[in-house]
């Protein structure tokens, strides 16, 4: 039902090696770059659907899942790099790019450095880098902070309250939300990783560069998201053009999951939509795209 399953990783040829995991075996490539501290595996709702008619790619970060460590303080573009490589070792010249929290941040740098790599662009529950205004909201900051240095029963605790709105944890039931959990948690990574992430994450500033963006974008903005706040959503929108927002304003930062088909539905008509056109075949019978 959580549409998670094992499988086996591939790995980089460059060092350190980045694991990653293929999935489809046609349509257009898509590649899924995910948050803070969270395997792969947690793409496990969109590549399970989107696998059937997509060739689909998610990867653990550096220090993450079954990735090697890799340095300690990383940077939003050096983790953008990352994303290049895994792209390269796919032999994808193109893919549509969707990335979640930190990962839409590792998105953008993407975007904005290698555009000629990214067929879309997808943003979820992420931000610009404001000074201040990208912070959580209290209680979304107190239960980062609980989460990040208590043990594992406290982010157990903690990760589900600061993920979803209580009326959805109420629906899913006890045993469903440990499943998830499982898989989430994994096995954590090093506080060096953790730190690492923070990092990136604090340096992490696209704002002034956004309006360069002209890669057909979608933002997905979960209206009851404590650690990302909603306005970081409308801040993206002013400044990369014409991007289309996608709202679930009953969804916390976890939309992936909580709203996993409706969220997959829009992303498949959102590749459609950012699909090359046939224009025309020349005397030589090669074929033109815009």
């Amino acid at each position: 039902m959580l549409g998670f399953r094992p499988v086996t990783p591939h790995f980089t040829w460059s060092h350190p090696r980045l694991a990653y995991r293929r999935f489809g075996e046609q349509g257009p490539p898509v590649l899924f770059v995910m948050g803070f501290g969270m395997p792969g595996a947690v793409w496990g709702p969109q590549v399970d659907d989107l696998r059937a008619d997509h060739r689909c790619c998610h990867y653990d970060h550096l220090g993450v899942g079954d990735s090697d460590r890799g340095p300690f303080l990383r940077t939003i573009p050096a983790m953008a790099d990352d994303a290049v490589r895994i792209l390269d070792d796919l032999s994808w010249d193109r893919a549509h790019v969707v990335g979640v929290s930190m990962g839409g941040m590792i998105a953008q740098e993407l975007v904005l450095r290698s555009s000629d790599r990214c067929q879309s662009l997808t943003l979820v529950a992420t931000h610009g880098g404001a000074p201040i205004a990208s912070w959580p909201t209290p209680r979304g900051m107190g239960l980062f902070i609980r989460g990040l240095f208590g043990g594992r029963k406290t982010r157990m605790k903690t990760l589900p309250r600061l993920l979803y709105p209580q009326e959805f944890l109420d629906s899913m039931g006890d045993e469903a939300l440990r499943a998830h959990l499982n898989v989430r948690l994994g096995e954590p990574p090093a506080l060096r990783t953790v730190l690492g992430q923070l990092h990136a994450v604090w340096r992490h500033s696209t704002e002034s560069r956004l309006s360069q963006i002209d890669t057909p974008t979608l933002l997905v903005r979960p209206g009851r998201d404590i650690l990302i706040r909603p306005t970081q959503t409308d801040r993206l929108a002013e400044r990369i053009p014409n991007a289309e927002v996608l709202r679930f304003d009953d969804a916390g930062h976890g939309v992936t999951f909580q709203k996993a088909a409706e969220l997959n539905a829009a992303l498949r008509a959102h590749f459609v939509r950012s699909a090359p056109t046939i224009v025309e075949s020349t005397a030589d019978g090669a074929t033109l795209f815009f």
